[in-house]
């Protein structure tokens, strides 16, 4: 099998592997032990999560700590929730469903249009009582990177806090200013079921979830040294590689272009991050397509929609009809893809295109 959808998630790297191995050690090991607790095996394992703690926050900006929570929607939905209940939310028509559904459902939600390209710029109002601003970094179905660093200084000046969605973008490129940032493990290569929310020094955060407030009081649960020691290797490794895997992933989507010469691109092709090819053809059947390609792992859109009948409402901010978002395939690649599986893949999928008459 060929996986091209590293926007849904991307493969473990055998280092975070290899770091949370220790921690789930069993009865003869000593890897078990509670991270709260104040015994020996306790502090050990709460020395683990401060080690990963720190290699995670090695990629955020300087001044803010690290929240660890169980994956990105629950650090957007502790970011927005957390900021209080009086005023607006102004979130941009593409961002995640964590974050849209969230503002969405505290009634506070004002939505920032976009243009053809994808870009989210700051020539628009936002309300006088705006609160919040959320802008992802990287959008996860048409990869577009936003003007983030437009967007904080617009929230300065209009007395609000900035809250960025980084999780395709964390691991990958520098992750700009802002009060708060979300990011997931294993979108760079950790594993699932660890996030961190990113907060600045000076942010007053609500708790949202009561418990044992493990997490500087704003978070509760046990922290998982294991899922931790995974993402604080990832982080690391992420950083090591950064430049080596941004070059690699430039290298495939210049192939990638020139294999998908035929299809339309959906969204900015320089405002981009390279690892996303979102692409359609007028008339296609994305559905036997991807029956027919079954060794090829790629997304007919968001996977968090897969499934749901619905349009993708990011290929629709960005004026695609529904004939068309329905007709485009967003594949993903990266640190792990090779050449040989690209064009492997494009071959398929463009014999699988041509059987349909397109």
């Amino acid at each position: 099998m060929i996986y091209l959808d590293y926007q849904a998630t991307t493969p473990l790297a055998p280092e975070a592997r290899d770091a949370m191995l220790r921690w789930l050690d069993g009865p003869e090991g000593t890897g078990f032990g509670n991270p709260h607790s104040p015994h020996r095996m306790g502090r050990m394992a709460a020395a683990a999560v401060e080690l990963a703690r720190d290699r995670v926050a090695a990629l955020f900006p300087p001044g803010g700590k690290v929240i660890f929570t169980g994956g990105a929607t629950e650090a957007l939905n502790l970011a927005i929730r957390g900021t209080g209940s009086e005023g607006s939310v102004s979130v941009s028509a593409i961002e995640h469903s964590a974050v849209l559904d969230t503002a969405q459902a505290l009634g506070q939600a004002h939505v920032l249009n976009v243009s053809q390209d994808g870009q989210c710029n700051t020539r628009q109002d936002v309300p006088d009582d705006v609160r919040l601003i959320a802008v992802m970094q990287v959008n996860n179905e048409i990869g577009t990177v936003q003007p983030t660093i437009d967007w904080h200084r617009k929230a300065k000046e209009a007395g609000a806090l900035f809250l960025i969605d980084a999780v395709q973008a964390y691991g990958k490129m520098p992750v700009t200013e802002a009060d708060m940032i979300a990011v997931s493990a294993h979108k760079f290569h950790g594993p699932k079921g660890i996030g961190a929310l990113w907060v600045r020094d000076g942010v007053e955060l609500n708790e949202v979830q009561t418990g044992g407030g493990q997490e500087s009081g704003l978070r509760s649960g046990t922290l998982s040294p294991a899922l931790i020691a995974g993402f604080g290797v990832a982080a690391q490794v992420a950083a090591e590689r950064m430049m080596h895997d941004a070059e690699h992933v430039e290298a495939l989507w210049m192939r990638a272009r020139e294999l998908f010469a035929d299809w339309t691109l959906n969204g900015s092709s320089d405002a981009r991050w390279h690892g996303n090819l979102n692409i359609r053809r007028d008339g296609l059947d994305v559905a036997r397509l991807m029956s027919e390609c079954r060794n090829v792992m790629f997304s007919a859109g968001s996977a968090c929609a897969s499934g749901s009948g619905r349009t993708s409402h990011v290929l629709k901010a960005i004026g695609l009809t529904d004939q068309q978002a329905k007709s485009s395939i967003r594949l993903g690649f990266g640190r792990y893809t090779t050449m040989e599986e690209l064009e492997k893949a494009a071959e398929t999928i463009n014999a699988a295109v041509q059987d349909q008459g397109l």
